[in-house]
């Protein structure tokens, strides 16, 4: 058992309102009951020899998410803003509907505003107009791409950003974005209690990746993973109908390979998985061109996937970073595709490569069936989390029960592909790669 993280939840006061969401005390009646603070998720459930089951506290176990029966702000007072920031992913617009829907119906808060275009919405100088939120207004737009209040990177002056959320007279901002959105929200909590504000400030972690830390699935992966598999199919029709075809498929993954490793599990046609977290080499017998040409002339065809992130070792870096602090990528995809034909050319051998880069179709598209319910889900739960007080914290899932994540935790690191993790063994097993492509 880890005891070295600190997963106590900050909250602005003590609840005090009751809810007005009608709900048991009694366990046993078969009446949906309230969450008590007191009731948390072990996070690590794995056990080994010799160890002993120590006392739950906060050090060992999250603190679970719902509706609280005591509250700490009047819903009539309550004026909420929701703002998304950062790349697009499957399922933003999903999230603000159940956040605006759960505001609305659950707890009667009718006064909400979306910020546009990230937080740069709340920055004076573009002069950008808040869009009222309301039932009609989000009632469709679930089946709609990116997100209706328009995102952006960066997080702008921090100051100016939380003189405007106290001229609006927010008391809650839920914020919708990955890591460079969350440490945003952090430098905004810190700014809010620096001027003894009461205002939550609750995120609802969005990267397509899948790599933030304490989040056991980020909304918007398995809308990705099916889109990538369709790009895939793709590919490898492209490669099984010409002669000494490569289907080479470039994905999202900046430092994590997840969408690239759950690709080529659910298709069983690729043949080469590149990532993040593993290393390898073009050159020498067991470089990567040497294993496609083995691969060429036994089968014919090859499927290839690439993360984006995947081999910058091998390219030219410019050390440049976006507005959201990210180091800027050398494209990988263009890299292989150019390497490959050449190498090919210069061992005469004809091969016929089809190079397919879906990221910004599988940024855009509308969430699948399952990614809805989450998303549903957990703009439920941050409504939950930001009528009872608590602030600073993100809504995750850990261990299938949803719980609430400290903002500074999440963004203390990355979650990784482990190379010597299940997940990595299943992926070598489908493709029958090598262990490793490396000549050393």
């Amino acid at each position: 058992m880890n005891k070295n993280y600190d997963f106590q939840i900050p909250t602005l006061g003590e609840a005090k309102i009751d809810s007005p969401i009608e709900m048991s005390k009694t366990y046993g009646d078969k009446i949906i009951n309230y969450v008590k603070d007191n009731e948390c998720v072990l996070y690590n459930v794995a056990m080994h020899e010799g160890d002993t089951l120590p006392a739950v506290d906060h050090t060992i176990a999250l603190e679970k998410s719902g509706p609280r029966e005591k509250i700490y702000f009047n819903p009539g007072h309550v004026h909420a803003g929701v703002v998304t920031c950062g790349g697009l992913c499957p399922g933003l617009n999903n999230v603000i509907r159940s956040i605006v829907r759960t505001l609305w119906y659950q707890y009667g808060v009718k006064r909400i505003s979306g910020i546009k275009n990230g937080y740069k919405g709340l920055l004076p100088e573009l002069n950008l107009p808040t869009i009222e939120l309301n039932p009609d207004v989000v009632d469709d737009i679930h089946y709609m791409g990116g997100s209706i209040l328009g995102s952006s990177r960066g997080n702008g002056d921090i100051v100016s950003i939380v003189d405007a959320i106290e001229r609006l007279n927010l008391n809650m901002l839920f914020t919708i974005g990955g890591d460079g959105t969350t440490k945003g929200a952090i430098a905004i909590a810190k700014e809010i209690e620096a001027r003894k504000l009461k205002v939550a400030i609750i995120g609802v972690p969005k990267t397509i990746d899948n790599d933030l830390s304490f989040i056991q699935r980020s909304f918007g992966f398995e809308t990705a993973v099916s889109k990538a598999v369709e790009a895939v199919y793709s590919a490898h029709i492209e490669a099984k109908d010409a002669y000494n075809g490569i289907g080479l498929v470039k994905l999202m993954g900046r430092e994590s390979g997840f969408i690239a490793a759950h690709t080529a599990l659910a298709m069983s046609v690729v043949n080469f998985v590149l990532i993040p977290e593993i290393e390898f080499e073009l050159e020498g017998e067991n470089g990567l061109l040497s294993r496609l040409k083995k691969r060429i002339e036994e089968k014919h065809r090859a499927v290839i996937i690439v993360a984006e992130g995947a081999g910058q070792n091998l390219l030219a870096s410019s050390n440049e970073t976006d507005l959201s602090g990210n180091k800027k990528l050398s494209n990988i995809g263009d890299f292989l595709r150019i390497r490959i034909e050449e190498y090919f050319k210069n061992e005469g051998i004809e091969t016929h490569l089809k190079y397919i880069d879906p990221s910004y179709i599988i940024r855009s598209t509308p969430a699948d069936p399952n990614d809805s319910i989450y998303c549903l889900r957990l703009g439920a739960h941050a409504v939950h989390a930001a009528m009872a007080g608590k602030t600073k914290a993100l809504i995750s899932m850990m261990n299938d029960r949803y719980v609430l994540v400290p903002m500074k935790l999440a963004v203390s690191k990355r979650n990784f592909v482990d190379p010597e993790g299940s997940l990595w063994s299943d992926v070598l097993q489908a493709t029958r790669m090598p262990l490793s492509m490396k000549n050393d």
